[in-house]
């Protein structure tokens, strides 16, 4: 599937594999059903109703699970360049975002918050969620991870706009890795954006391989 180096001993799909099993986690959703193609979740969402994550398909296997998709909202993921599977959807399907599959052996560091901004987090349903408090006690930042074994899915992390450039990214990254480690995970997996994969390197984050997806919109009268 093009997986770029990352750990010796480690393979890339098992990887690949933690990320869609730990993203489900986080969601809080049905756990990933195996298939031909990889994994499928069911999402239930408006905007994705079923989610296909393709690990180890061929053309042929990702062109005949296209074609034989019938519900609006469904998404399709792999982990090639988006010119390389581009070919396989016809017009009703939409490209989503470009993004990249990243991991990290995970090593806890101390990160202290700016003066005061005040950091907590609480573990419900294998979902550990940090929130990042700003002196007037509104929400700054947030994040969560997904616990799936010895990995784990870092997901929806997010610094509000009126407290950027702070190094709030940096701090509630640490703060999960932190929780991850006292959790047993080893290696953290996520799905960046362009912007936030600028953030992940500095942490020490690799670039596994390109992240690539694409949604059936409903069909017109």
């Amino acid at each position: 599937m093009g997986f770029r180096d990352y750990s010796e001993g480690v393979r890339m799909w098992e990887l690949a594999r933690s990320w869609v099993e730990g993203w489900a986690v986080s969601r809080r959703v049905a756990r990933p059903v195996d298939e031909p193609w990889g994994l499928s979740v069911q999402v239930g969402l408006p905007e994705q109703a079923v989610r296909h994550v393709l690990l180890d398909a061929d053309a042929g296997t990702a062109r005949g699970l296209v074609g034989a998709v019938t519900e609006p909202a469904t998404c399709i993921k792999g982990f090639l360049e988006p010119e390389v599977m581009e070919p396989w959807f016809p017009a009703e399907w939409e490209p989503l975002d470009p993004g990249f599959l990243m991991a990290v052996d995970l090593r806890p560091a101390v990160v202290r918050a700016p003066d005061g901004y005040t950091v907590g987090a609480e573990t419900s349903g294998g979902v550990v969620s940090v929130r990042v408090l700003a002196p007037g006690g509104e929400l700054a930042a947030r994040g969560q991870i997904g616990l799936a074994g010895a990995a784990c899915v870092f997901d929806q992390i997010i610094t509000e706009k009126a407290h950027r450039r702070l190094g709030l990214g940096t701090l509630v990254m640490g703060a999960l890795t932190a929780a991850a480690v006292d959790n047993g995970a080893a290696a953290g997996t996520l799905g960046a954006t362009v912007q936030g994969r600028a953030l992940y390197e500095t942490l020490g984050w690799k670039v596994l391989a390109p992240l690539t997806g694409f949604t059936r919109t409903p069909v017109g009268p």
